[in-house]
């Protein structure tokens, strides 16, 4: 055991440590295992440190082969994955699986109103300068109503766990959120590398999302269509999240078209294929909102389709996620959520908030303004850790110029307190060492149930004392195992059909090289600029700025 954690939650000298220490998901404070990852702990007793990087550079070699891969500095590496998987009770998960869905019923219930009668502004649970003042408050959205009311098909809810273990929400995701492909392919490769970890735990699968994904796409479906035809769209292979969009087409068995696959007739939207026009009924959508239309939104965008919108309007298609729910991503929005969530369900927010200042409320800007140094500042529409500013990690000029961004706009950013997030065991350089982490669980809502991934993405921050967890800023991830209480009792023979079972979801699907590009004729140089914009936008694997 000592080869495999020895100097484990040492803290490196030339890092301060912080006054509250964070969580640590697999130690209590006197260095014992916690129940749920006594398995896990004991199973990695039994490994050396060579074994174990072994069998990770197993996995980041499997990644690579399947073209699962991020860009860092300009350079295409593999996702890394660590080998040792997050773990959550059942019993805790409950909670978890409580909270979201209550949050994803809260947030439906607000989109539905703002583009609507607007009741939450008439009675002051939400300011309508809020509305009018938001980025992503889309007034060419009012009146678009899919067929059985959802706007949020699949949603991305980040949370971490504070000092006290406490989980906390930090940020919500309804536009076009991203990751499941990781979840999905990390737990292939993790049955099928780390087997023996199976056999104790009642690890619940993830194969199911692609099913219940489909099903509440197809529920979305214009009225009087009973057999739907549904596509995934995508801005094409420069997108850094082309491999999900790829992955979940061929999982759905549906299939995966760009904006120019697309043209609009008589009020609806055609596919073209090799037998003809074929209607499209539901449009599972990768594209952000201003690319999606040229007629309504940007009018050099290539990445849509001329006329979504109005066949959208017409109710002949429905757009998934809808267009315009970026206005509930909004940081500002997300402060008014527990507040929003009694307002619509006469109920109290099971996942508190982290706490916030509003800074376009005078008070809460001068305290910011006196605190800089020790809060985190973020933009209310930023995305993948862009613009966001740890206080205590900022230099003098950095704060000076920050304060004067805050004077001239308050109202584009609130301020958190630095929360340490929870740590897990994570393989690194000088051996296994605590690494912050955040989660983000998946919820799909088909207007009967909203259904939640068990487990989700875990990302995981790799630096030491970093506490933003983006790929894109040196961040891996990790599997999220749901386990129950009971220790399973099987054979040799069963272990192989519970590897089976966790790995059979993605094990039909061919190599996928990220960085293939077909070939390209003069005139697609437009859309390849704008798919290469669309890199960095929102919906990105390496997205969100869960770190503080």
């Amino acid at each position: 055991m000592a080869d495999l954690f020895e100097g484990y939650g040492l803290t490196a000298q030339k890092r301060r440590a912080p006054a509250v220490p964070a969580w640590d998901e697999m130690f209590d404070a006197s260095g014992v295992a916690r129940d749920s990852y006594r398995d896990i702990h004991a199973s990695l007793g039994r490994m050396t440190q060579a074994e174990l990087r072994g069998r990770t550079a197993a996995l980041a070699d499997s990644y690579l082969a399947q073209g699962v891969t991020f860009d860092f500095a300009g350079e295409e590496r593999p996702f890394p994955l660590d080998a040792v998987p997050r773990v959550i009770d059942q019993a805790e998960w409950v909670r978890v699986e409580s909270g979201i869905k209550q949050r994803v019923k809260a947030l439906e219930a607000f989109l539905d109103d703002v583009y609507g009668p607007q009741l939450a502004v008439r009675d002051g649970v939400i300011p309508a300068r809020l509305l009018s003042s938001s980025t992503h408050y889309l007034r060419e959205a009012a009146g678009v109503r899919p067929a059985n009311g959802v706007r949020i098909q699949v949603s991305g809810i980040d949370l971490i766990r504070d000092e006290a273990g406490e989980w906390r929400v930090l940020e919500d995701n309804v536009r076009v959120p991203s990751g499941v492909s990781y979840v999905i392919s990390n737990r292939r490769v993790m049955a099928q590398t780390l087997p023996e970890l199976f056999v104790s735990m009642r690890v619940r699968p993830v194969g199911d999302y692609p099913h219940q994904l489909l099903r509440a796409l197809r529920a979305a479906a214009p009225e009087g269509v009973d057999d739907p035809t549904v596509v995934v769209l995508t801005p094409g292979v420069y997108n850094s999240a082309y491999y999900e969009h790829t992955l979940l087409a061929r999982l759905m068995g549906v299939e995966l078209v760009e904006g120019r696959d697309l043209f609009c007739s008589g009020g609806r939207v055609w596919m073209r294929t090799t037998a003809g026009p074929t209607r499209v009924d539901v449009i599972y959508r990768r594209v952000d909102d201003e690319f999606l239309d040229p007629l309504t939104f940007r009018a050099d965008s290539m990445l849509g389709s001329p006329g979504l919108m109005l066949a959208a309007r017409l109710g002949n298609v429905t757009i998934a996620n809808a267009v315009g729910n970026g206005v509930a991503d909004d940081k500002l929005v997300y402060t008014y959520l527990p507040d929003l969530i009694r307002y619509y369900l006469g109920e109290d927010a099971i996942l508190p908030n982290v706490r916030t200042w509003r800074l376009e409320e005078p008070e809460s800007l001068a305290e910011v303004l006196d605190r800089l140094d020790e809060l985190v500042v973020k933009p209310v529409d930023g995305s993948g850790g862009k613009g966001l500013v740890v206080g205590p990690a900022a230099s003098a000029s950095e704060l000076d110029q920050l304060r004067k961004r805050l004077q001239r706009d308050p109202r584009g950013w609130i301020a958190q307190p630095v929360v340490q997030l929870s740590t897990i065991p994570t393989l690194v350089d000088d051996g296994m060492r605590p690494r912050h982490a955040d989660l983000r669980p998946f919820a799909v809502n088909d207007g009967k149930d909203v259904w939640v991934l068990p487990g989700g993405l875990t990302r995981v921050a790799l630096p030491e004392g970093q506490l933003v967890v983006n790929s894109s800023q040196g961040g891996g991830s990790k599997d999220t195992w749901v386990v129950g209480t009971e220790p399973l009792r099987v054979s040799e023979q069963s272990v192989q059909e519970i590897v089976f079972d966790q790995a059979t979801p993605t094990s039909s699907i061919p190599i996928i090289t990220a960085s293939h590009s077909p070939d390209h004729s003069p005139q697609d140089a437009p859309q390849q600029d704008q798919q290469q914009q669309q890199q960095q936008s929102a919906e990105a694997p390496r997205g969100g700025d869960a770190g503080c």
